[in-house]
């Protein structure tokens, strides 16, 4: 996912994360110099000032007094240059000294406010992520008393009055930037926005709360071996798991951890225990939190003048309206409604079979437990048997291949002079051609105490025109919590964790590719409901024979590739459980824009009653005295967005038949490139949809994705 990392950019109402002719072979030669040491970043700093492009890492504060220094001195900064603003006489008011200027403060700003957030999430010390928290609510409540600065508010409306002539890039800045006021109540009394400013500046600590409260939260399950029947051997026997003779320690916090026993395990107590534990993480500190942000964003969109939250974030989108995305959810599940019933039916065929009770109910903890087994049982399909050919640094590798490939680049690991956790690495990457330098990625790849606990792109420095005329090139950091490499067995992932890879690098991707010019454009800045489409397009790669042999063979054998015929009944089981799976999402996303269209703070209406109905009506009946929503982090930066997962979906389904219609299809070098110049490069400089059809050469169309869904 693109993550709601950072705090939104207030003064400019912009979201910011918040989430692949000819084909080759792995050599070698290449498998060889990956074990070499990692190069210095110094040289390819000058070779970036040869292309007029500036490479740069965060300077990362390693204690709580240089956190706090950082964001005083940031702050103080920003300030300055808004008085500048403020200062100009009507008659000095230049396109460049108000909307470039306020791009240039925004991004020197959120600099400063990204790194500290990254360090919120990542690091060690304890001590480190509190006082992050504590600067990230100063940043956010600084950030929002920004909107309503009349004074820098005069000298851009004095420079909208003389109604300039802009084309481009720059219109399309010039117009947001306006609509960021009224969005922000600019157009209502001083009364009226004062009002609105002091609940922003309220909404924005308790979304941090939140956040931090889901980070927080952890529930450890201990069980014997008996209770853990079915659980893979390469899972248990894991140090942090196995932590007694008879005795292991599951994490319901930590993804992987509780997916190898819902998938796997045998014994419903056992599942229904990790349902329980999961289903109830952060609920005592978040349930009445997220009924109060609730309730204050509807409060705000209605002085804003929308009739609902949902109206007032789907605005900018693709979407447009909470009605029209309600009803593009609405008609998926309707008609996804045959499938699920019919699958549901196969699921309790099996629970049946496996009870001995004809009648017996199939629960919520069931669906993960005999969707696998279907596969297993009707396709002959054991994913966890394909983790052996899916070693991390492997795929890591083949993957850095095949986007080198398709895309034109060239990635290197180098050496990063600060590390905040110690398997931590750096990687550049830069156009194979020209050799030009384009950007540095992080990885931050496995799970530990206090660590970020999903899997989610975060932005560091976005890329953008300087003001010395030089380029900034990007740089960002991947947060993933992949299996831990156990003694001599390295880091195995399944293939749902490739698939997930695949994506987070996309964003990746899509991040240092960018070529805008300012820095609200640059790379992922693109509307919230198509900002997953080009890493569900990425995501594809993985279920093709001709990809997975460049890099998928078992790391004991590397003369054993993934059967054709596996992947194969891959699909055909993957068609045949998709209609719980996307019910699943769209329940999600039904909630997530029921609970932002219907709750306020006069009808009484329970986040956690109103959440846990809409589940069970969509998908299956949720467990009495769950509340799934407390741990839901997507309502922090994804609110009255999550149904954007099943928007750009359908998107990436159009958009993957360009490169299946291709020769080479998934490998093809031209599609990859016009993927790059028209969805890449340009990010949310010019309106999403001309990119769409600059890379489709034609309108889209939802039919595939229809198809692809099981949908007639």
């Amino acid at each position: 996912m693109y993550s709601n990392n950072r705090p939104i950019r207030n003064f400019l109402s912009l979201a910011l994360s918040i989430l692949l002719a000819g084909l080759f072979c792995v050599s070698t030669s290449k498998a060889e110099q990956d074990v070499s040491a990692p190069l210095g970043l110094s040289s390819f700093k000058n070779k970036a000032e040869s292309f007029g492009s500036v490479l740069s890492l965060p300077p990362f504060e390693t204690t709580p007094e240089a956190v706090k220094k950082s964001m005083e001195e940031a702050i103080v900064q920003a300030n300055k240059s808004l008085d500048a603003i403020g200062d100009l006489n009507p008659e000095e008011v230049t396109f460049y000294n108000t909307i470039v200027a306020l791009d240039h403060i925004g991004a020197e700003s959120m600099r400063v406010a990204s790194r500290i957030y990254l360090s919120k999430e990542t690091n060690q010390s304890s001590e480190m992520r509190a006082v992050g928290k504590e600067m990230i609510k100063v940043f956010d409540e600084w950030a929002v008393g920004l909107d309503y600065r009349e004074d820098v508010y005069q000298a851009v409306k004095a420079f909208a009055d003389t109604n300039p002539k802009l084309e481009g890039e720059d219109a399309k800045l010039f117009e947001e930037t306006l609509r960021d006021y009224r969005r922000a109540g600019l157009h209502l009394s001083k009364k009226e926005r004062e009002e609105v400013e002091e609940l922003r500046v309220k909404l924005s600590s308790l979304t941090t709360d939140f956040q931090s409260n889901i980070s927080a939260a952890k529930k450890t399950l201990v069980f014997n071996a008996a209770e853990l029947e079915g659980v893979p051997e390469s899972f248990l026997s894991q140090e942090s798991v196995k932590t007694g003779d008879d005795e292991y320690s599951v994490m319901a916090n930590v993804t992987y951890h509780f997916v190898a026993v819902m998938q796997n395990c045998k014994i419903e107590e056992t599942r229904k225990a990790m349902k329980m534990a999961r289903y109830t993480l952060a609920a005592e500190t978040n349930a009445s939190l997220l009924q109060e942000i609730v309730e204050l964003r509807d409060t705000i969109a209605k002085k804003l003048g929308y009739a609902t939250w949902a109206d007032y974030k789907t605005e900018p989108k693709m979407a447009k309206t909470g009605d029209i995305a309600l009803s593009f959810v609405k008609d998926l599940a309707e008609g996804l409604q045959p499938k699920l019933e019919a699958e549901i039916a196969e699921f309790q065929k099996l629970k049946a079979a496996d009870t001995g009770d004809l009648d017996v109910a199939f629960e919520l903890w069931d669906w993960r437990y005999y969707s696998n087994l279907l596969k297993k049982e009707k396709y002959t399909v054991d994913t966890e048997e394909l983790r052996v050919y899916f070693p991390y640094e492997q795929t890591l590798q083949g993957m850095f291949d095949i986007y080198e490939h398709c895309f034109g680049l060239t990635i290197q690991e180098v050496e990063p002079p600060y590390k905040w956790i110690d398997d931590l690495t750096l990687h550049l990457i830069s156009d194979s051609d020209t050799e030009e330098p384009l950007g540095l990625v992080y990885l931050d790849m496995f799970p530990r105490e206090g660590k970020y606990n999903h899997f989610a792109q975060f932005g560091l420095i976005d890329g953008k025109l300087l003001e010395n005329g030089k380029y900034q090139r990007p740089t960002v950091a991947l947060i993933c919590n992949f299996p831990t490499p156990q003694g001599e067995t390295p880091s195995l992932l399944s293939h749902n964790e490739v698939e997930t890879l695949f994506h987070e690098f996309g964003h990746a991707l899509h991040s240092i590719l960018t070529d805008a010019k300012y820095s609200r454009f640059s790379g992922t800045s693109v509307p919230r409901d198509f900002v997953e489409a080009p890493s569900q397009v990425l995501e594809r790669w993985i279920s093709d024979k001709d990809v997975l042999d460049r890099f998928a063979f078992d790391y004991r054998d590397s003369s054993k590739t993934i059967p054709g015929d596996i992947l194969e009944r891959m699909k055909e089981a993957r068609l045949a459980t998709i209609g719980s799976f996307y019910r699943r999402q769209l329940s999600f996303g039904l909630l997530d824009l029921t609970l932002h269209s219907k709750v306020n703070s006069e009808n009484n209406l329970d986040v956690v009653e109103l959440s846990n109905e809409i589940i069970s009506d969509t998908l299956l009946p949720v467990p009495d005295g769950t509340t799934f929503v407390a741990y839901f982090g997507h309502l922090m930066g994804y609110d009255a967005g999550y149904y954007g997962y099943a928007w750009a979906d359908a998107i990436a389904s159009d958009m993957i038949t360009v490169f299946e219609e291709a020769p080479g299809g998934l490998m093809n070098k031209e599609v990859g490139r016009r993927l790059r110049d028209e969805i890449f490069a340009p990010g949310g400089s010019r309106p999403i949809d001309e990119s769409i059809e600059r890379f489709l050469g034609r309108k889209r169309s939802l039919e595939p994705f229809l198809k692809e869904i099981g949908i007639e």
